[in-house]
């Protein structure tokens, strides 16, 4: 058993709901505070002087200096397991050519597919790796990993097989998601309904046979699939016991309605959400997931935000880290780039942060401080956890595990 401390400031995280809005004044804070912790899980948090004699016999880690201590970041949607760049598709599209156009010149997904296809097991676990610890780095300690650069049968198994191998060789929490349902391949001859019954009954059951995801994700949109056609797609692997997420919203409306009425975990994007939309994630069980990196990468509208918050929907904050709409990949910058733009308080960005990302990957052990958790923590160099939102991704964390 360790107790670590003292903290200056610890933000547990507990005691919020997991829907609505919030306000900062909900925000627990401990001065002065400790951590203890036994096999990876937390044993109690409160004062460090008043735990250190209760548990005397604790090893004690003591830090130095000011820090403020948050529970680990949560990032709910990336792209991070691919090869190669797409830097031309970046560069045409602040000459101002649209995303249908820098796909039909070679560019958008297929490019990534192409260039993932080509790397082999070994480079494919080392890429990701590298971002894997760039992402703990930044205090991001569990990721959620999405396959969808292979689409095909073999080389979505190459995918989530380097995202399985890579899990093990890293102190990050990592969860995978099969988007074999990214769009149809080019080298596929048959139509979306094909594709999708192909991916059913050739690759979701080898996933299950070799525990390589639980989860599926499909996007929703005129470039890639249609809401019919996903409706039976999502059914079917919910029978198979799948957990569904889905590209929601992004350039057009009605994905989140498939969402809630699959019994999706999470919709994901949400840019193109209007009032119906965001009754309608308000009033179910599914997250809303904000990708405020697309936006950024898009040069587009955000996620709505403040009114999904104002009518009580649960909001998480995710990177959506991929090689095309989203190359930056910094959780916390683009957290407090949207929090500015949408007026999302402190307290509503760490939730969507943490506990509320959890949410939307089905994760109930982490995301606050708190008996019982997971340690997953992070500490920052100051005295007041506001300067974490106000320095705006420029102040990284020490992270302790």
């Amino acid at each position: 058993m360790q107790l670590i401390g003292p903290f200056t400031q610890i933000l547990p995280l507990t005691g919020m709901p997991l829907k609505g809005a919030l306000k900062d004044e909900q925000l627990q804070i401990i001065t002065n505070g400790g951590l203890l912790v036994e096999n990876g899980l937390i044993v109690a948090v409160g004062d460090f002087e008043q735990l250190r004699k209760e548990f005397h016999a604790a090893d004690i880690k003591e830090t130095e200096g000011d820090n403020v201590l948050l529970p680990g970041f949560v990032d709910c949607h990336t792209h991070i397991c691919f090869a190669g760049s797409r830097a031309k598709d970046y560069a045409m599209r602040i000459q101002g050519k649209t995303y249908l156009e820098i796909a039909k010149a070679g560019g958008g997904i297929w490019d990534s597919v192409t260039q993932t296809r080509a790397a082999d097991e070994e480079t494919l676990t080392h890429l990701l790796l590298k971002r894997i610890e760039r992402h703990l780095s930044e205090g991001v300690t569990t990721i959620e990993v999405k396959s969808g650069y292979g689409l095909s049968v073999e080389q979505e198994l190459k995918q989530l097989r380097v995202i399985k191998a890579a899990s093990n060789q890293t102190k990050a929490s990592i969860v995978a998601t099969c988007l074999a349902a990214h769009i149809v391949p080019k080298d596929f001859n048959g139509s979306q309904p094909e594709y999708l019954e192909y991916i059913l009954n050739e690759l979701l059951p080898v996933i299950k046979k070799e525990e390589l995801a639980k989860r599926v994700d499909i996007f929703i949109e005129e470039s890639a699939f249609n809401g019919d056609n996903a409706t039976i797609y999502l059914n079917k692997a919910k029978q198979m016991g799948f957990d569904l997420t889905i590209h929601a919203d992004q350039f057009t409306a009605g994905g989140s309605a498939v969402a809630v009425s699959a019994g999706a975990v999470s919709a994901d994007h949400l840019e193109a959400s209007g009032n119906n939309e965001i009754k309608l994630l308000a009033n179910s069980n599914t997250v809303a997931v904000a990708l405020p990196g697309a936006s950024l990468g898009l040069g587009m509208q955000y996620a709505p935000a403040r009114k999904l918050l104002d009518a009580g929907a649960c909001l998480a904050i995710a990177s959506d880290w991929n090689p095309g709409s989203a190359p930056m990949g910094d959780l916390l910058m683009q957290a407090a780039v949207i929090s500015a733009a949408e007026k999302l308080n402190t307290a509503e960005v760490l939730a969507g942060l943490t506990h509320r990302a959890a949410k939307a990957l089905n994760l109930t052990d982490r995301g606050m401080l708190a008996q019982g958790m997971r340690a997953d923590v992070q500490v920052y160099p100051v005295n007041d956890y506001r300067e974490i939102l106000y320095q705006q991704g420029k102040l990284k964390p020490v992270i302790m595990h």
